[in-house]
């Protein structure tokens, strides 16, 4: 991935709504490595794949595993560890890194910009489901959850994406590093324990020179999505669900969103 870029990083510190629209995502420092080596990578929030890097917090997480050989391995760190992942001893084959977040929290400054983030994450008219609600549109307070996968091969990285059960998630059906894919990667896309049919499934693809196009795709009717993907990118896959919730007292978020993503690299 390329260097998160200064000025990049002070418009991320400078919104007022801290990490709305921001994707979160899983950046390896290699995607294939070899047996015996070392696996790092960072924890990114940013905007067209480019982002800043979170450090190791564990009471900022529910879980950080990475699946590999048939076993899950916590990663452990210090309190602090930039990069977040830093693993040794991976078996060969696929390792495919899992991290869910715990509940963050944002007020909306202005409804037009909860209104905007919605419109391009297609999560539906909110405005007329805050008006079935009889909400306001003064100062709307979201939750939100990111559900992060990555995929890295590990020597002849052999092996298969599986469902790990969170909430929101993306579930690779092909394997990137051995699959002869055709120019497309398959995926399922779950939520609430379901399949989600006719959905967006946003994709991101960088190039070697740091280029980042993105497109906008749909799940079919079985909740399948089929991302283009070419040698020698670098892809995320991002989908968001919005839920809503009562609030139990005044100034609790009234919507929760879970993001689902999955990074991954096809080679050239």
């Amino acid at each position: 991935m390329k260097p998160v870029l200064l000025a990049a990083t002070l418009a991320l510190l400078a919104l007022t709504d801290k990490g709305a629209a921001h994707e979160f995502w899983i950046d390896p420092e290699d995607f294939m490595i070899d047996v015996g080596e070392g696996l790092s990578g960072q924890l990114r929030v940013g905007t067209e794949f480019v982002g800043s890097p979170m450090s190791y917090v564990p009471r900022r997480f529910e879980t950080f595993v990475v699946l590999n050989g048939g076993d899950t391995v916590e990663v452990e760190g210090r309190i602090g560890d930039i990069p977040a992942l830093a693993m040794e001893g991976l078996s060969d084959g696929l390792a495919v890194v899992v991290h869910q977040t715990g509940v963050s929290e944002l007020e909306w400054s202005e409804w037009q910009r909860f209104l905007d983030f919605a419109i391009h994450k297609d999560l539906g008219d909110v405005t007329a489901m805050h008006e079935e609600r009889g909400l306001s549109q003064e100062g709307v307070r979201e939750d939100y959850i990111r559900y992060a996968k990555s995929l890295v091969a590990v020597g002849d990285g052999e092996g298969a994406d599986a469902r790990y059960g969170m909430r929101a998630e993306l579930v690779a059906l092909d394997n990137p590093y051995t699959d002869a894919l055709d120019g497309t990667i398959s995926m399922e896309l779950w939520y609430d324990d379901e399949l989600r049919p006719d959905y967006q499934v946003e994709l991101f693809a960088e190039d070697a020179e740091g280029n980042v196009e993105i497109t906008y795709h749909r799940t079919d009717a079985d909740g399948i999505v089929h991302l283009p993907v070419q040698p020698g990118m670098i892809y995320m896959a991002d989908s968001v669900f919005l839920e809503a919730v009562e609030p139990a007292e005044e100034g609790d978020a009234i919507w929760v969103t879970h993001w689902a993503n999955m990074t991954f690299a096809v080679p050239g």
